[in-house]
């Protein structure tokens, strides 16, 4: 008999035919998780970017506003010719008195910082010791007188000889001329005013012994003063006498003093190869002062027709200064006429008070801006305000505006 073996199945690892299922399970969510975040940056990253492209397209199609500006018209006008200078004032008649002899001041017949005039006396000093000499000179003197009288009466009779009475006058000379000597040293003790002026501090007291050429006081004269200035060799040709100062200083603030050039002075200093001046100026006021620091503008006689603007329209730069001339533009999208700007170098010249010369790049009449030219760029669209712009001039106050 035949025995047949029955082949039992192999059994599976433990665990692995369990486990197989359970993973198909667990892939299912995760997919549809994973694939749902993915949609969700998706769909966010879509929003974004059409944000981001509507913004930009925004961007594209805005016009920025246009600025703000002042303007000022450049304008067109005959300016003298000036050559400006920094000078002094100095008494038209100034000295510094002093004793010409010796002595103790015995009398001080001035004020201080008053008036005198021509003759006052203005100090005395002591003399008493020269009286008494001249006294006893007069004594000698009226001898000598007396006996050249005898002598020549006696002559005239022939008693004496002509040498005699020669001796006799010659006396008399000589006494007489010592009685002059002590008058005029006691007239020298006697200091009086030369011209008419003002004096100044004084210099000593009563019972102050002074020695020959000590400074005493000042007198100066102020109905007129000179201003004293410099110039450049080469502005010799220019000048000539008479020609019209005008003259500031500090110390009288907004006013200006007029006068006329009175001296050029012949020979150059080779030093600053420069020509001193002279000009002479009223002051009855006794406004200017001598010493006193200035500013001297002298007029030349021909005129020269300038184009001038404001100096804060002008943008300075090292590579050269500039304007922004606002011209009309019509605009073929909106069909109205802008207010656009344009960038024009321009070559200056002389400034005066808040003015300055264009010599080149403008032209009379063209508008520009007339503050804030640093801040501006070319083809800027602008609106012009001028209710709060400043208001330039050629003499301001202060003057250097």
């Amino acid at each position: 008999m035949q025995t047949v073996a029955t082949k039992l199945p192999a059994r599976p690892p433990t665990g692995s035919a369990s486990s197989a299922p359970k993973k198909r399970r667990l892939k299912g969510p995760i997919f549809w998780v994973v694939l749902g975040l993915i949609g969700l940056f998706l769909l966010f990253g879509g929003i974004k970017a059409l944000q981001i492209f509507a913004m930009v397209s925004a961007g594209a199609k805005m016009v920025p506003p246009p600025t703000t500006v002042t303007s000022a018209v450049v304008k067109q006008t005959d300016w003298q010719p000036i050559l400006s200078a920094i000078g002094s004032i100095s008494p038209v008649q100034g000295a510094t008195i002093s004793a010409e002899i010796p002595g103790m001041v015995a009398e001080i017949g001035f004020e201080s910082g008053k008036p005198v005039k021509k003759g006052d006396l203005l100090l005395k000093l002591d003399a008493s010791s020269e009286i008494a000499q001249l006294r006893s000179a007069e004594a000698d003197a009226e001898l000598a007188k007396s006996d050249y009288d005898r002598a020549r009466d006696l002559a005239d009779r022939t008693v004496i000889s002509k040498a005699e009475l020669d001796a006799a006058e010659s006396k008399y000379a000589q006494k007489k001329a010592m009685v002059d000597n002590m008058q005029a040293v006691i007239a020298k003790k006697e200091i009086h005013a030369p011209f008419d002026g003002f004096a100044g501090i004084r210099s000593v007291n009563p019972g102050q012994m002074v020695a020959a050429g000590d400074p005493l006081v000042s007198l100066q004269t102020l109905e007129h003063v000179f201003v004293d200035f410099s110039l450049p060799q080469n502005a010799l040709g220019k000048i000539s006498d008479d020609l019209p100062v005008r003259v500031t200083t500090d110390a009288v603030p907004g006013r200006e003093f007029s006068g006329a050039l009175s001296a050029i002075n012949p020979a150059i200093d080779q030093a600053t190869r420069n020509v001193k001046l002279q000009a002479t100026l009223d002051n009855g006021d006794h406004a200017l002062r001598a010493g006193m620091f200035a500013k001297v503008r002298l007029l030349l006689p021909e005129k020269n027709s300038v184009l001038y603007i404001p100096a804060t329209s002008v943008a300075y730069a090292p590579y050269g200064d500039s304007v922004y001339v606002i011209e009309k533009k019509h605009d073929e999208k909106t069909k109205q006429d802008e207010l656009v700007l344009r960038q024009q170098f321009v070559r200056l010249g002389e400034a005066r008070g808040d003015f300055v010369a264009v010599k080149e790049g403008l032209k009379a009449g063209q508008e520009v801006v007339g503050t804030g030219a640093f801040k501006l760029r070319n083809g800027m669209n602008v609106v012009i305000d001028n209710k709060l712009a400043p208001k330039a001039q050629f003499s301001p106050n202060p003057d250097d505006t």
